[in-house]
């Protein structure tokens, strides 16, 4: 007697077959740091220099 063959993709819920997936999560650029790392110098600077200006 053959064994039944199970279907590749599981039968779904209708209600979760109509909703649309998530797009996926961008990862994180390695020319970011040097971004953050200037916003972070220019941001110290500016705060520095408005403490000795007031």
């Amino acid at each position: 007697m053959p064994s039944p063959s199970l279907p590749l993709i599981p039968p779904r819920h209708p209600i979760r077959a109509r909703l649309v997936r998530a797009p996926r999560v961008k990862t994180a650029n390695p020319d970011d740091s040097d971004l953050k790392l200037f916003a972070l110098s220019f941001t110290a600077f500016f705060i520095c220099i408005y403490t000795l200006i007031f």
